[in-house]
């Protein structure tokens, strides 16, 4: 059987790109290939859970536009299918003059970007909606929330099938090689017309493998989490992150009340020795050398050396992550957090050590390729899957 289309990636941009072809198309058939055991096993299921609101990113970038409208659509995805979430709200904390700042920058920015409800809040306000909480002002967020991305993902999966019973979703099956139309796999080889790959950690390799020509490269740095105590939960009722430092890529370790109850502080930020090591000591030789004779790396690595030092020591310190949580909440003891789970993002580079911060989606005679889709990727899913389809119906001209 030839498919009129492949997803390679069992992610959340995959499948809602799936979803959204098979909506637009509902008689194509569609094979979703994912190489693990399940849908969502990297960086889908593994990161905060947030509904971001769309307030950090540039106006006018793909970021800002697609989360926007990605957080809409989402939230109503999630009401229309009974998915986990509470738009609970956020609050940005800023600890000191500098920090305090920057919020009127982040607030004007978030307006920009269509959001509403933005206040920039007292002591006293912060106490009412974060008792335990320590800050000079802080920005209320209130259109940000919490969501199950992995149920979201599963339910995609379902959705597809749902419309058209002859698409197919395919776990244990990893892409060799691209030829013309046809995937190798482990699995044999799959005809298809056009293939959309949203390939997350591995989105450069799977290029090459189609005869892209890159000026960038995936890097992985691991983020590592703690978990309040049960004693502790009721430190936190819902989100509180601290004002981001804009010299560097990450927002800093914030703390995240799940749809589970469960209550996540982290993540921080390293540079990992393997793609998809969730380990402190994983390591693969060829993610390694993939990296390391990227001149990106190196200059990345050179302009943020002390950046990259503080967060090595924090990775293997419980007591030196603590005190970074200490900032926000300064009542938080050791015994309040115990290690929790750990993730990897992947960071696209540019040769010059520049991070691609938007959203790349490219193509070539018969393919796109998803080559970077960092947060708020989770949150916009649903638009950068309209996108996505509008780009492919053109690019191919599908009826």
């Amino acid at each position: 059987m030839k498919y009129d289309f492949a997803v390679v990636g069992g992610g959340i941009v995959g499948l809602a790109t799936a979803y959204k072809f098979q909506l637009k198309y509902p008689t194509l058939n569609i094979i979703i290939l994912e190489k693990e055991k399940e849908l969502a096993f990297h960086q889908t299921g593994r990161n905060s859970g947030v509904i971001h609101s769309g307030l950090y990113y540039n106006p006018g970038s793909s970021k800002a536009k697609n989360c926007v409208d990605g957080r809409k659509q989402l939230i109503e995805f999630a009401k229309r299918n009974q998915i986990d979430h509470d738009v609970c709200g956020k609050i940005i904390l800023a600890t000191n003059k500098i920090e305090q700042d920057r919020l009127s920058e982040l607030k004007i920015r978030g307006e920009q970007n269509g959001l509403i409800g933005l206040q920039i809040i007292g002591k006293d306000k912060i106490k009412d909606i974060e008792p335990f909480a320590e800050g000079v002002s802080a920005l209320f967020v209130p259109e940000s929330g919490i969501i199950d991305y992995k149920a979201v993902t599963n339910k995609l999966a379902d959705l597809i099938i749902q419309i058209n019973p002859n698409s197919r979703i395919q776990t244990f099956c990893k892409v060799l090689d691209v030829k013309d139309e046809v995937l190798l796999t482990n699995q044999g080889n799959i005809q298809t017309y056009h293939t959309v790959f949203c390939g997350g950690l591995f989105s450069d390799r799977l290029a090459k493998k189609d005869d892209m020509k890159l000026k960038m490269r995936i890097v992985g740095f691991r983020g590592d989490y703690y978990d309040l105590e049960d004693h502790a939960k009721s430190k936190i009722n819902n989100l509180i992150y601290p004002v981001p430092n804009p010299e560097f890529p990450f927002l800093g370790v914030h703390f995240t009340r799940m749809t589970d109850g469960n209550i996540e502080c982290g993540p921080n930020a390293v540079f990992t020795f393997k793609r998809e090591g969730y380990g402190k000591t994983d390591f693969s030789l060829k993610d390694t050398l993939d990296a390391l004779t990227f001149s990106g790396t190196w200059r990345l690595f050179i302009n943020h050396w002390k950046f990259g030092l503080n967060e090595y020591r924090r990775a293997f310190s419980k007591r030196l992550f603590l005190k970074e949580l200490r900032k926000m909440l300064p009542s938080l003891k050791m015994s309040d957090i115990k290690a929790g789970r750990s993730g990897v993002r992947a960071m696209a580079l540019g040769d010059n050590g520049e991070v691609i911060d938007d959203f790349k989606i490219v193509k070539n005679e018969k393919n796109i390729h998803v080559l970077n889709a960092p947060s708020p990727a989770a949150t916009a899913c649903l638009s950068i899957a309209d996108e996505i389809v509008k780009y492919t119906s053109e690019s191919f001209d599908l009826k």
